[in-house]
């Protein structure tokens, strides 16, 4: 199968004038969120033979926020650039080839609406934005201009293509303006006659007004003049027609010379066949046109449902239209069309492209009218991806969008086949399943908790279940019927039910021959058959074994429960996780190993992905569930919540995952090893499937609207990203577009369901409900969002990229400016009468009603005054008393306490109507009911400091009560640390800390509970444990420590001390260590301070930081030969590169004796150590320490220490007279300069530590000593590194080469020699110079020096050594044999299934076709050799490496064959030299074992 590197991409941007252009010979680009996707079309886009020919090639990702605008450039040379502008508020300039920003600009203050290039001028880009301002880019000389034609909100531009500097403009309310760029953007013409938004503007593609045979004149009623004014000479006085489309439904031709419009063209209503639209879809409209090259007579345009006009326009009287693709049905889009743009393909063949509302992109040929195929596009998250276990290769695909795709994937005649699938489903398809035996039968789910049957293979509506989850659908599976669906006959009941699993944590089960009758929810049978008391778990995932027999049901808590039917007996229960379980597979049936088939693998919130083999319990069948606790295997390497799994029904164990880390991982699950990783994804990936028919192919869906099919073989990695390449991820992610909310409807509640899982949340729905964020608008704003006020221009301007604009904008602005001044004027005055005004103003009365009654007419208070004498007067009240008495309840004042505590009563009432509790409350406190006060103003939340401070008058438990009440509406209050002060008021200490401390007032709760507990009480010290933690986090190491110290843990206060990592805090903590007896680890701390100094040079801090703890002695002696050495190192550069940041010693200063003589020195003088005691015991501790070996890639300053740790262990070794032991350190200090290629270094060692050669440890050791082999070595290394100083010598003599070299030339005669010195070479740089064949020194002989040196060189001429290196190099050349064949075996079959791959044009061709390439000769001798053959040569070769003695391979040793090369080639440089014995045994030693390529290429290079 050929591997599509893109598959469905998301859907083009929603109404904008301009969101998708074609560039001459082949190029298609849409705008699809915040990217722009490009299509190759035509010969060149390597599509299967009889395939419609595009592919997706490409994307331009950059932008942040939607794009608004896209627009190639069309002039010859520079058709790879386009142009896009998006609402992040720049327009950016792309190579399409390099997919890379040319240049940007952020000229724009305001949302970006329209975007054009110019076609007469290759770098000018125009563009508009919704306050109406035009600004002209200039891209070669990086210049702008802006204008300000009409206080308007753009809508579409367009630059003529006869006249550079016209350029038409359609307004919001239905103006076009032609404005002239050269002058100022001057108003040519002002053309009225449309009565809304202005959709598109087309100019003629022929100049001049011969082309149109126009007799009459339409719309006579404009005036001839519409800007009022007489034009003399008008850059357009030829003239030039100008189409445009605006959503009054008409479209108006008119005339550029005359400035009117010549004709009028009015959408026709057409019937659509077969229906099936959505109403509100008809009052939508967006009028787009386009007219087509050399065609001046016809005019493309859309119309009300998706269909395409090729308008007639030489008989526009008659409104004459052709319809596209009359003749097929179903080939029209259905939804209105955005944007149309033609193509012209490299054979020629004049196409047009449009984009829809239906999310589909159509390619239309305009010979015959006919749409030439059709590529589906995605408009919403991605949440399920099924394919049918029946039909092999359809792949049904759920999408937010409110649409399911069933997309053909084994299709040959085209790629994109695809299904659509709308009717009855209106809301996001968050889970899909398919019949497992019945042909087309897809069971769906969806956000609002529907679930239904879709009949994939007619045109049939869905059958929707009568049982609605009461939150989103998120897990739907095919299984055996449970009871009570399972308890009738045969032909009574389905054999498989349909089991779906909610947000809520239940799981129904649907009766597919009856889903308008009711689902069971299956708790009750569980509960049932297990005898479970208990609350059941939320249930978040469910899957069926592929035999049917046992169900896994997934949990939020984390658990798993295995079920087995008829009656789900529960067999065991698998505590693993301990987070939202989101995916459940069961391994399949069909491979090579059943037991497999009882593997289960499972994901959840938590990264880590677990695989349980339950054979044992399923064969087993325990009478009482069974827990389990350990997993088979476990899969780490995911860093966020685990969304998908997929097992490969190709191979055994192979897992695919789906993860919100933005990748698809491959595992190995026997082997728990990570195979192969996907990071094509721009987002979070929500759904994984892997292909029925391809082993490679896997399909993957995420919330960047995508489905990607993509090769496990062509990923360049094979684990998920980890620490910086996650973060890169994640910016990569990021970069998406971000939610925007609505401004009138905000959000209240979370969608329902796995609050936590992968499917949904809050802020996904606002993302695919926001219009900018899924399609430019979405269907609910549309309309909305046309027809909101515009704003007035800001009143500020700020960045000099706008300081022009506030010329143009001045009168706005001027205004703005008066009216906000004027505000200032009226509201300043009154700033000096608060005072005055307080003073004055009087008290609230306790009694305002009874006040108020007391001032009526005359007659009302004589009527008081009598109602009042008859009941005091009165001996019993009768009835028509009372009722006066309860009317004129303010007489209450004057009678008796009842009928006062009624007026009281009502006067209280109004107080609390009125908004004055407090008033309330005195009165309640006047009639002495302080309880009921207190329990009205805690159940009103409306308690006050004065009513606590007079609760005690009440009573002691009256007091205690309302304390804690007050402190409980502090709390909802948000004033914690008042609330715990009136806890500590009642004695309540403990609650009071806990209060502070659960909502973070640790310092507060410290010192309360400092002040008020004993010092041992345990609240305390988790108190500083608790906030210590917490500081650490946040990175406020100091304060952390202060905790731990206060929690008696000075251990932990010195590492979180430690965690910062410079000296000083280093050197604190081991100080502070160091106190509180922690020896070991402020010996470890400071020992690490003293390292931080060091790649400073700081040598005398470090010293110091050394000397805090006794331990360390020995590493004081170790860095104090470092700073020798180093010193020593610096005498020898010329002064101009030394450092002169270095801080050294006084002792570090002299130059007295060699360098081992001042070490000892130093040693003796400075630290004490003198006798061979202290220095056996100095060694002793420094043994301890053990460094691994040095590579190239050492850090310099790191390698120099460990040299010096070595060295320090030899001259303790010399200082005791062990001089077995000094041997192999010393050794080790070579061997350690050696592999990291620092030859000067090792030359160095050698001349202040064996400045006499070896000679001297050979008479220390004696013949028998154990360390013979080391000292062989040693010895081999020493005359290694002068036989390449004499080569050297030869090839360039130095100031120091006279040793060497004695020349037979005249000094006047010599040529200049550089004056670097062989010491001062760089390691990379020595090394290399031997490989070079370099011309020999004329007039140059060897001194006796040489001589004896290259005499002494048979001690290199091992031929056990030499047998050994041979050996080993044979054994390294098969294993690279061996792996280049299976690489290339796995190529070879990656050529096979790919052999019909993209055209020469496709990027990802050169990765794929590198292993067809001619192989180099190293290859080509590899080619003939067998796998037994390789075998042979291994086995002969580890044979030949264990027949060796451990003395030979205890030690390493130079390189035998090349030091016989530069033997030889100093014999070349130098005959008479080398002692012909010598030669010949180096000769032998070449034949014998050089039959490697590298030294069969060195032989020819240096042997002459």
């Amino acid at each position: 199968m050929k591997p599509e590197p893109l598959s469905l991409p998301p859907s083009p941007n929603w109404y904008c004038a301009r969101c998708s252009d074609a560039a001459p010979g082949g190029i298609f680009g849409f705008a699809a969120r915040t990217s722009v996707f490009l299509v190759r079309v035509g010969p060149s886009a390597g599509a299967n033979p009889g395939a419609p020919p595009f592919r997706v090639v490409g994307e331009l990702v950059g932008h942040t926020e939607r794009v608004s605008g896209f627009t190639f450039s069309h002039h010859p040379g520079q058709y790879n650039l386009c142009a896009t502008s998006s609402d992040d508020g720049t327009v950016k300039i792309w190579d399409v080839e390099t997919k890379a920003v040319v240049t940007e600009h952020s000229l724009h203050q305001h949302t970006i609406s329209a975007l054009h290039w110019s076609p007469t001028v290759k770098d000018l880009i125009v563009s508009g934005d919704e306050k109406g301002v035009v600004f002209c880019y200039w891209l070669n000389r990086n210049d702008s201009q802006h204008f300000f034609p009409e206080p308007r909100t753009i809508f579409c531009l367009t630059c003529s293509p006869h006249h550079e500097d016209l350029v038409a403009i359609g307004y919001k309310d239905g103006i076009v303006v032609i404005i002239d760029i050269s002058k100022k953007g001057e108003v040519i013409h002002r053309l009225r006659g449309h009565d809304d938004e202005i959709h598109s503007i087309a100019w003629c593609p022929l100049s001049g007004e011969d082309c149109l045979p126009l007799n009459q004149e339409e719309n006579s009623e404009e005036p001839d003049i519409p800007n009022g004014k007489l034009v003399t000479e008008t850059p357009i006085t030829k003239g030039c027609y100008l189409a445009t489309g605006s959503k009054d439904q008409t479209i108006r031709i008119w005339s550029c010379s005359r400035g009117r419009g010549i004709m009028v063209l009015k959408l026709p209503f057409l019937k659509r066949r077969g229906g099936g639209v959505d109403p509100a879809v008809k009052e939508r409209l967006w009028l787009t046109l386009h007219w087509p090259n050399n065609q001046p007579t016809q005019l493309v345009s859309s119309c009300f449902g998706g269909e395409l006009l090729l308008w007639d326009l030489t008989q526009s009287w008659r409104r004459k239209y052709t319809l596209f693709s009359a003749s097929a049905e179903g080939q029209n889009h259905s939804r209105i069309i955005f944007n149309l743009c033609s193509l012209k393909t490299e054979d020629d063949k004049q196409l047009l492209l449009s984009t829809s509302m239906d999310r589909d992109v159509k390619c239309w040929d305009m010979a015959t009218l006919e749409c030439c195929w059709t590529l589906p596009s995605l408009g919403g998250f991605v949440y399920s991806l099924a394919f049918s276990p029946v039909d092999v290769g359809c792949l049904a695909i759920g999408v937010g969008d409110g649409m399911i795709r069933v997309w053909n994937t084994l299709s040959i005649k085209n790629n994109y086949e695809v299904k659509s699938f709308w009717q009855g489903v209106k809301s996001k398809v968050t889970a899909l399943c398919w019949h497992p035996n019945k042909e087309g039968c897809l069971a769906f789910g969806t956000d609002d908790g529907k679930v239904g049957l879709y009949d994939t293979c007619s045109n049939k509506p869905p059958q929707i279940s009568s049982t609605y989850h009461k939150k989103t659908v998120y897990r739907l599976a095919w299984g055996p019927p449970v009871p009570p669906m399972s308890l009738g006959g045969e032909g009574d009941r389905p054999s498989l039910t349909l089991y779906s699993c909610g947000g809520e944590g239940i799981v129904l089960q649907h009766n597919p021959w009856k889903l308008s009758g009711e689902a069971f929810n299956i708790n009750k049978l569980v509960r049932d058959t297990n005898s479970i008391k208990y609350k059941l778990p939320v249930h978040t995932e469910i899957s069926w074994k592929g035999d049917g027999k046992v169900m896994a049901l997934g949990n939020e808590d984390g658990s798993i429960e295995i079920f087995q039917v008829p009656n789900l007996k529960l067999l065991c229960t698998i505590q693993q996780h301990h987070k939202l379980v989101n995916a459940i597979v069961w391994h399949h049936e069909h491979g090579s190993r059943p037991e497999l088939s009882c593997l289960i693998a499972s994901g959840s919130n938590n990264a880590v992905i677990y695989v349980h083999n339950l054979r044992t319990v399923l064969e087993s069948n325990p009478e009482s569930p069974v827990t389990i606790t350990e997993p088979f295997r476990t899969l780490s390497g995911h860093t966020a919540k685990v969304t998908s799994l997929a097992w490969s029904p190709h191979h055994d164990g192979r897992l695919v995952s789906a993860c919100y880390d933005g990748t698809a991982q491959v595992w190995d699950a026997l082997l728990e090893e990570p195979l192969f990783n996907f990071r094509g994804h721009r987002g979070r990936l929500l759904c994984v499937a892997w292909s029925p028919v391809d082993p490679e192919c896997i399909y993957s869906g995420a919330d960047d609207f995508c489905v990607y099919r993509w090769l496990t073989s062509m990923q360049d990695h094979s684990r998920p990203p980890q620490g910086k390449k996650c973060v890169e991820l994640e910016k990569k992610r990021l970069s998406q577009p971000k939610p925007k909310l609505k401004k009138k409807k905000k959000p209240t509640l979370r969608l329902p369901g796995k609050q936590d899982s992968s499917i949904v949340t809050e802020d996904e729905s606002s993302r695919e409900t926001s219009g900018p964020v899924e399609n430019g608008v979405s269907d609910q704003d549309g309309e909305e969002e046309t027809q909101e006020p515009e704003l007035p221009p800001s009143p500020v301007v700020s960045g000099e990229a706008v300081s022009c604009i506030a010329v143009s904008l001045g009168v706005e602005k001027s205004k703005v400016t008066v009216n906000s001044k004027a505000t200032l004027l009226k509201k300043e005055p009154p700033k000096e009468k608060p005072e005055a005004l307080l003073k004055k103003r009087k008290t609230r009365s306790m009694l305002p009603l009874s006040t108020s009654l007391d001032h009526r007419s005359k007659e009302e208070l004589h009527r008081d005054c009598l109602v009042l004498a008859t009941a005091t007067h009165a001996k019993e009240l009768n009835e028509d008393l009372s009722a006066d008495l309860e009317e004129r309840f303010h007489l209450g004042l004057f009678t008796d306490r009842a009928t006062l505590y009624r007026m009281m009563e009502t006067e209280g009432k109004g107080h609390l109507e009125s908004g004055h509790p407090e008033l309330f409350h005195q009165l309640m406190l006047w009639k002495g009911d302080l309880k009921g006060v207190l329990q009205a103003a805690a159940e009103r939340g409306e308690l006050t400091d004065s009513l606590v401070a007079v609760a005690p008058v009440a009573g002691y438990s009256v007091w205690l009560w309302a304390v804690e009440a007050f402190a409980k509406q502090l709390c909802f209050q948000d004033q914690y640390v008042k609330a715990a002060s009136y806890l500590l008021s009642i004695h309540k200490v403990y609650e009071a800390v806990e209060l502070l401390k659960s909502n973070h007032f640790y310092r507060e709760a410290i010192a309360v509970a400092k002040a008020r507990l004993r010092p041992e009480d345990p609240v305390l010290k988790d108190l500083y444990l608790s906030w210590g933690s917490i500081l650490e986090k946040d990175g406020h190491y100091a304060i952390a420590a202060k905790c731990y110290l206060g929690a008696t843990s000075a251990y932990d206060a010195a590492k979180v001390l430690a965690r910062k990592g410079d000296a000083a805090s280093l050197r604190t903590a081991a100080e502070l260590a160091s106190i509180a007896g922690e020896s070991e680890l402020a010996a470890s701390l400071a020992l690490r301070c003293a390292q931080e100094l060091l790649l400073v040079k700081n040598w005398v801090g470090a010293q110091e930081a050394l000397g805090l703890h006794e331990s360390l002695q020995g590493q004081r002696l170790v860095f104090c030969l470092l700073e020798l050495l180093c010193r020593h190192l610096e005498e020898k550069q010329p002064p101009e590169v030394r450092s002169p940041s270095s801080v050294y010693h006084q002792w570090a200063t002299g130059s007295e004796g060699n360098l081992v003589q001042r070490v000892t020195g130093v040693w003796r003088n400075t630290f004490s150590v003198d006798t061979p005691e202290q220095c056996r015991a100095a060694l002793k501790k420094l043994q301890d320490v053990k460094y691994p070996s040095a590579t190239s890639n050492t850090p310099f300053r790191q390698l120099l220490l460990h040299v010096c740790h070595d060295l320090t262990l030899a001259i303790l070794s010399q200082q005791t007279a062990s001089w077995e032991e000094a041997v192999p350190a010393l050794l080790q200090a070579v061997l350690r300069s050696y592999t990291s290629g620092n030859f000067t270094l090792m030359q160095e060692i050698y001349s202040a530590f064996l400045p006499s050669g070896c000679d001297y440890l050979r008479d220390k050791l004696g013949d028998l000593s154990l360390a013979t082999a080391a000292f062989k070595s040693l010895e081999a290394f020493f005359i290694y590194g002068q036989l390449y100083e004499v080569w050297w010598s030869l090839c360039g003599p130095g100031p120091e080469s006279s040793i060497w070299v004695k020349s037979t030339v005249p000094a006047e005669q010599r040529a200049p020699e550089d004056s670097a010195s062989a010491e001062d070479t760089e390691p990379e740089a020595a090394a290399a110079q031997p490989r070079s064949s370099l011309p020999s020194g004329p007039g140059l002989r060897l001194s006796g020096e040489s001589e004896r040196l290259l005499s002494a060189c048979k001690e290199l001429f091992s031929e056990r050594h030499a047998s050994l290196q041979a050996s080993q190099r044979t054994v390294a050349e098969v294993q690279e044999t061996l792996a280049e064949m299976i690489h290339q075996h796995q190529k070879s079959q990656l050529c096979k299934a790919t052999a019909n791959g993209p055209s020469r044009d496709d990027p990802g061709q050169e990765a794929e076709q590198a292993p067809s390439r001619p192989q180099s000769p190293r290859e080509e001798s590899n080619a003939p050799l067998s796998l037994p053959e390789l075998t042979r040569r291994l086995t002969e070769a580890n044979k030949k490496i264990a027949e060796l003695p451990d003395s030979v391979k205890a030690w390493p040793f130079p390189d035998v064959l090349e030091c016989c090369l530069v033997l030889l080639h100093i014999g070349s440089q130098c005959p008479g030299a080398v002692n012909p014995e010598m030669q010949q045994q180096a000769e032998e030693l070449l034949q014998k074992y050089g039959h490697t390529r590298a030294y069969r290429r060195y032989c020819q290079t240096l042997h002459t």
